[in-house]
């Protein structure tokens, strides 16, 4: 089946999904992955197909000095042909490894559909890497060639290996000038033959509890998987679309590059170098934005500088990479009459678990499985799908957006593929209506005197009261009770960290709360997080461990030290 083909079989599926509306029942009896017959390449079976002689805009990249660039589809196309014939010369074939280390810059786009095109395999970076951590990525990832901006080539000096370098912005001595891609025109690239299990995508975890595991996605489990991403975002043909993520971390390409893409939407891009949240709402409403995508701390930070300005064209508005709390929904419904749906997925997947636009949302449930995505909850004791357990993937009816597995770690694949569900390690609840609640990963749920304690119920009553910018909620030991739940809080602007916060900060919680569930333990402290902006727990959890016995940590407030609340 040659391409033609092939593009129609993906666009007869997108279709029949992005066009279900808020029928998840009809969606899910409906929905089947697309099949191919022969080779697929996404950048050419779909995204050359979709772009050649389209002159809508493909890619807006707003700055923070005023200046953006705006690229058309047919642009874009022909860009990308340019930077893959010139990363052709300079050594890079079908199955070589590129470390793409670039920021939200037009470079960046154009060098993933480049590389794409070769059937070469991507491995993104984030820029806020450092010396230190490169050796492991370029060694584990098998790095042949290396794309980076001239300002970090310093940072591979001391990193061993035969690898191309290529430099954005600049070439030091030993790197090739990227800028030398755009030279001259190219002809259309020519499709690379690769197959539709080939690798394409190797993606570092950011490492929240262990080492970062390498996830390996191949030519359809991201380019074909994100369509119930799309789904989820509720994307439309013409949509601008805005996504705040950091480039290389999963989560940007989500929804900073195939979602869009796969709908025919604009990708709007903030590359802001300092985060402000009122200059992001004003751009928000200025460009004519329609969907927006956030983390949870983004949301708490635009709902604490004020929604009252409206939500411009903004039509769609969900949250994804940490759970979302109910309040945030509450506050963003309230300011701008919009449901912010929550959503979940991994690396190592794409979206599994959504609010989709126009199903009713029950507070604190991510949402229902998304079509094609047999989700169940495993009891971790007796290994038996139920209502409560880990969330987990049946891999007997394996979905396309699942990862191809742990690269050179088979250890690692064999427990997160065993019994024959991949376990995500994450726990929740399912009601009878099939809404699935977030309880927690499985490393952070704990227990206090016999009860089950997950963090993210306490952290979502903390993260109410104003004095709390962020909070996360790790097990104490105490001799009576085993553990205790302890909050490490970081505050608010304009409050301060002294006794008269603290009492009002554990009698909210205490108001809020059942017994079993009170926050004993409370501490004011800068949470440690991964470079991708996700709470390092294990971190906190080793403080605690390692507390003087029977003593706590100096600097925490305990409940027994307020009489006040004992009244």
């Amino acid at each position: 089946m040659g391409a033609t083909g092939n593009t129609e079989i993906y666009r007869r599926a997108r279709d029949g999904l992005l066009g279900a509306g808020g029928d998840h029942a009809g969606a899910v009896a409906r929905f089947a992955w697309p099949r191919f017959e022969g080779p697929f390449n996404w950048a050419v079976d779909w995204f050359d197909a979709i772009a050649r002689g389209n002159d809508r805009t493909a890619l807006w990249v707003s700055r923070e000095d005023g200046s953006e660039t705006r690229l058309t589809f047919d642009e874009m196309a022909r860009r990308s042909d340019a930077v893959a014939a010139f990363l052709a010369a300079h050594g890079v074939s079908r199955g070589d490894r590129v470390l793409l280390m670039l920021g939200n810059q037009v470079e960046l786009w154009e060098s993933m559909l480049a590389v794409m095109k070769l059937g070469a395999v991507i491995l993104p970076a984030t820029t806020a890497l450092g010396p230190a951590d490169l050796p492991d990525r370029v060694e584990r990832g098998g790095v042949r060639h290396v794309v980076a901006n001239a300002a970090d080539a310093a940072k591979f000096d001391g990193v061993d290996g035969d690898y191309t370098r290529i430099g954005v912005g600049g070439a030091p001595a030993g790197w090739a000038d990227y800028s030398e891609a755009h030279a001259a025109p190219a002809p259309p690239a020519p499709h690379p033959g690769t197959s539709p299990d080939d690798p394409l995508l190797l993606y570092f975890t950011s490492g929240t509890t262990s080492r970062p595991k390498l996830v390996e996605h191949s030519q359809v489990s991201y380019p074909v998987g994100h369509l119930t991403t799309a789904y989820w975002i509720g994307l439309r043909p013409g949509d601008v679309h805005l996504n705040i993520s950091s480039p290389g971390w999963a989560k940007h390409a989500w929804s900073c590059f195939f979602a869009p893409w796969i709908a025919e939407a604009t990708i709007f891009v903030c590359d802001y170098r300092r985060f402000d949240p009122r200059a992001l709402l004003e751009r928000i409403r200025d460009a004519g934005v329609t969907t927006f995508c956030a983390p949870p701390t983004v949301w708490r930070m635009l709902i604490k500088a004020d929604l009252s300005g409206g939500p411009g064209r903004l039509r769609e508005v969900v949250s994804a990479g940490e759970p979302l709390n109910p309040e945030v929904i509450e506050q963003v419904r309230r300011h701008w009459g919009l449901t912010l749906r929550d959503g979940f997925g991994q690396t190592e997947t794409t979206l599994s678990v959504g609010n989709i636009p126009g199903m009713p949302v029950k507070p604190g449930s991510m949402g229902l499985p998304l079509p094609g995505v047999p989700v169940v909850l495993i009891d971790p004791v007796t290994g038996r799908p139920g209502d409560e357990g880990e969330i987990c993937i049946d891999l007997g009816r394996r979905p396309v957006s699942l990862m191809t597995g742990y690269r050179g770690d088979d250890e690692r694949h064999a427990r997160a593929t065993a019994g024959g569900h991949y376990h995500t390690g994450d726990v929740a609840t399912r009601d009878a209506d099939g809404y699935v609640f977030y309880v927690g990963r499985t490393d952070d749920v704990f227990k206090s005197s016999d009860y089950k304690i997950s963090p993210f119920e306490l952290e979502s009553v903390l993260v109410e009261h104003p004095a709390v910018a962020e909070a996360a909620v790790v097990p104490a030991p105490d001799e009576l009770r085993l553990a205790v739940p302890k909050a490490y809080v970081a505050l608010a602007a304009g409050w301060e960290p002294d006794r008269g916060t603290a009492l009002a900060i554990l009698r909210h919680a205490r108001e809020r709360l059942p017994p079993y569930q009170r926050v004993r333990r409370l501490e004011f402290a800068e949470l440690p997080k991964t470079v991708s902006g996700k709470i390092r727990r294990v971190e906190l959890r080793g403080l605690e461990e390692e507390a003087l016995p029977g003593g706590g940590r100096p600097a925490e407030w305990r409940d027994e030290d307020f009489p006040e609340l004992r009244s």
